[in-house]
């Protein structure tokens, strides 16, 4: 029997079955026969949550049969829900349209993107699931279901399969549009000083801190009237294949065999980064090459919170003696009415965690856990995070909501897994 992997090979199951269904009718045939045999069932994305949020031991379904553009009309498109997300641009872009916003990896595929919260940063657009204007899904009993109002519609945009299997998304789209993107280095304390003109002053706001280091590398993403303005073919090459993938991996394993020399190759980088600017397609701006694997821990903080967080991850660091290669990534969004979005209800700021996959550093992930939870931290559903249902309900407000909803859409648990029974409760609620 096939095992499944994840991109970060940090979580695999050896499913009893494995289909690929082509249709709606066919993902409701699996849910019936799932049901029928007494198994659960589960559609996988492209494999790059670091969480087990995806997987089953019964009827894995994979997305590639459900791909392609289904439909468009006036500022919207209809998408299979198994379309990857670098597909999608293309499209969008052979015809004129683009997403407001959107993360910066392009492998997932769309409904795996909603249903785990992908997010991106912006100042007035928030993640894929405020993007979403109806959702084609398959319930537990195998019934279809075209839902573009009410609770289910809050509940089941970041979803985390846990209601239903999507089958197709209509997403709110628009002209294609440019972004002047513009990198600079910066200070980390120059960052803490002037976190408000940094978030409200930009479209899409993006940095990383070098740990070790006092350097950040900003990221400013603003709609520009061109004329475009690309980086050549070796820049874009030299940028985002040989910097950020191979020299930067080159780098990591230096720092696997030979900890102690981490602090000299992040002062090393951080000398190397320079200012640039080029103005190009939005989808070519917002998407990054990630060749590097790595595990990841992503906490959505109150935006109010984001300096002290900063400030306290940053001595975590230095007082801690660990070795850290990654950058810590720092986003923003507007709030969300999406249920169990990260930032439902408030404008939030998200700190990411990063090691190298080959060298795992669970304490380092901990101690800056430690500090997002006291902050009211959400932790992203793709993830590495330890909160389980206890916890998380006292940090969404509609968190029970969700859960008596499943109770009454998924009573026996089919679309169940060990994850889903960690951060939603195993049981139904009384």
């Amino acid at each position: 029997m096939d095992t499944f992997v994840n991109w970060a090979r940090n979580q695999s199951v050896t499913p009893s079955e494995i289909r690929t269904p082509a249709s709606a009718a066919e993902v409701a045939d699996a849910v019936r026969t799932a049901a029928k045999t007494g198994r659960r069932v589960r559609m996988v994305g492209t494999g790059h949550s670091f969480t087990g949020v995806a997987l089953t031991d019964g009827i894995l379904l994979r997305p590639g049969g459900l791909t392609g553009i289904l439909g468009a009309g006036d500022g919207w498109v209809k998408v299979a829900a198994g379309t990857p997300l670098g597909a999608l641009n293309e499209e969008l872009d052979r015809r004129g349209l683009a997403l407001a916003n959107m993360g910066d990896i392009t492998a997932q595929t769309v409904a795996g993107a909603i249903q785990t919260g992908t997010h991106g940063t912006g100042r007035h657009v928030g993640g894929l699931a405020d993007q979403v204007t109806e959702l084609e899904m398959v319930l537990a009993d195998g019934s279809a279901a075209t839902v573009r109002d009410g609770d289910l519609f809050g509940a089941a945009r970041v979803g985390l399969g846990a209601l239903g299997v999507l089958t197709a998304v209509t997403l709110r789209v628009e002209p294609s549009f440019l972004l002047r993107n513009r990198r600079d280095p910066m200070p980390f304390s120059a960052i803490l000083e002037s976190l408000d003109e940094l978030t409200g002053g930009n479209d899409h706001l993006d940095f990383f801190w070098l740990p070790h280091t006092d350097t950040c590398l900003v990221k400013r993403n603003n709609r520009s009237p061109g004329p475009a303005r690309p980086p050549a073919a070796f820049k874009r090459w030299l940028d985002n294949v040989f910097l950020e993938n191979t020299l930067f991996g080159a780098a990591c394993r230096a720092g696997a065999r030979f900890p102690g020399a981490v602090p000299r190759i992040n002062a090393v980088s951080a000398s190397a980064l320079t200012a640039s600017e080029c103005v190009d397609a939005s989808y070519k701006i917002f998407t990054s090459v990630r060749e590097v694997r790595f595990l990841e821990m992503e906490y959505a903080v109150p935006r109010q919170h984001l300096a002290q967080a900063l400030r306290e991850t940053r001595d975590l660091v230095e007082r801690s003696g660990w070795a850290i290669t990654f950058p810590v990534e720092v986003r923003v969004t507007p709030p969300s009415d999406a249920w169990l979005s990260t930032a439902y209800g408030r404008p939030s700021a998200y700190i990411a965690c990063h090691v190298y996959r080959r060298t795992p550093n669970p304490e380092y992930f901990a101690g800056v856990e430690e500090i997002m939870t006291r902050l009211g931290g959400r932790p992203h559903w793709g993830k590495l995070h330890t909160r389980d249902a206890a916890y998380l309900r006292t940090v969404y407000p509609r968190f029970a909501e969700f859960v008596a909803l499943r109770d009454k859409l998924d009573p026996e648990r089919l679309f169940a897994n060990d994850y889903l029974d960690r951060v939603l409760g195993a049981s139904r609620e009384a």
